[in-house]
C-alpha cells in the first residue's frame, strides 16, 4: 500500500515538473501566435493560472485585432475560475465597454453582476456587495427581458434579500436580548418596511408587539398608558394585515395583557 502511494506521489511530481517545464518553454517563446494557441489549450484544460499568465502578456499584443475579443473573454473567465472575483468583475465590465455588441454581451453582463453575488459575505458582515448584486441583477432583468438567465437572476435576488432579512433580524433580536426593547421594536418595524413581501412577516410583526410590550412594562408609570396603547395599536395592525395568521392568538394575548394593564394604570 505504501509502495503504491509512493509511486503515485512520484508520478504526480513528474507530471507537475513536466508541465512546468513545458510552460517555461512557452513563456520564453517569441512566437505570439504559438503563445496564444497554448493559452487557449491551457484554458480548455482548465489550467487557468497558466492561461491567465499568457493572456495577460498577450493582451497588449492582440489589442485591436480580430483575436482580441476572444482573448479578452477568456482572460476574464480565468480570473473568475480562479475565484478572483474583484478582477473578474472589472474584466467583465471592461469587456462590455469594449465589445458592447458582442455575441457574448448578455452572458458577460450577467457574469458581471454574478461576481458581486459571489463576493456577497455571510449575513453578519457588511452587505454592500449583496445590495450591489441585487441592483445589478434587477438591471440585467430589465435590460434583457427575454433572457433565459432571468430566472436565475430573480432567484439570486431572492437569495440576497433572504440574507439581508437574516442580518436585520439578527440585529433586531440582539437589541431584544440586550433588553433594549424600543430599539428592537424599531428595528423589527424597519425590517418589515424594508422587506414588505417577506414570507414570515407575521412572525416579525409579533416581535414588534412583544418588544413594545416589554418596553411598556419596564417604563415609568407616567409613560405606561401611551405605551400600552401603542401595543394595542400594533396588535390591531397585526389583525388587519394577517387575519389568517397562525400567530393570531399570540398577538391577541398581548392585546389582552395590554388592555388589562391599561385599566390597572388608569385606576
Amino acid at each position: 500500500m505504501r509502495l503504491i502511494r509512493s509511486l503515485t506521489i512520484i508520478i504526480v511530481a513528474i507530471a507537475i515538473a513536466s508541465s512546468c517545464s513545458q510552460f517555461n518553454k512557452v513563456t520564453k517563446s517569441k512566437d505570439y501566435e504559438y503563445k496564444l494557441k497554448m493559452a487557449d489549450q491551457y484554458f480548455q484544460k482548465k489550467k487557468y493560472r497558466y492561461a491567465q499568465q499568457l493572456y495577460e502578456e498577450l493582451f497588449p499584443v492582440f489589442k485591436g485585432t480580430q483575436r482580441f475579443e476572444d482573448l479578452y473573454y477568456k482572460f476574464a473567465y480565468c480570473a473568475y475560475n480562479l475565484q478572483d472575483y474583484v478582477s473578474a468583475e472589472n474584466l467583465f465590465k471592461g469587456f462590455l465597454e469594449v465589445f458592447p455588441n458582442s455575441a457574448h454581451a448578455e452572458e458577460v453582463d450577467f457574469m458581471h453582476a454574478y461576481c458581486f453575488y459571489k463576493r456577497s459575505p455571510k449575513p453578519e458582515l457588511d452587505q454592500t456587495n449583496t445590495l450591489k448584486a441585487m441592483g445589478m441583477m434587477q438591471t440585467f432583468v430589465n435590460t434583457h427581458p427575454g433572457s433565459e438567465r432571468n430566472k436565475e437572476a430573480l432567484e439570486i435576488i431572492a437569495k440576497c434579500e433572504d440574507k439581508l432579512v437574516e442580518k436585520e433580524f439578527s440585529n433586531a433580536q440582539l437589541y431584544y436580548n440586550m433588553g433594549q426593547y424600543r430599539a428592537a421594536a424599531i428595528s423589527f418595524t424597519g425590517l418589515l418596511n424594508n422587506h414588505p413581501e417577506v414570507a414570515n412577516a407575521d412572525e416579525f410583526k409579533l416581535w414588534v408587539i412583544k418588544s413594545y410590550y416589554k418596553f411598556a412594562t419596564l417604563s415609568i408609570s407616567e409613560k405606561q398608558p401611551e405605551r400600552y396603547e401603542q401595543v394595542i395599536n400594533e396588535v390591531h395592525d397585526f389583525q388587519d394585515r394577517y387575519p389568517e395568521s397562525k400567530l393570531m392568538k399570540d398577538a391577541e394575548h398581548y392585546l389582552t395583557l395590554s388592555q388589562n394593564n391599561l385599566k390597572a394604570t388608569s385606576k
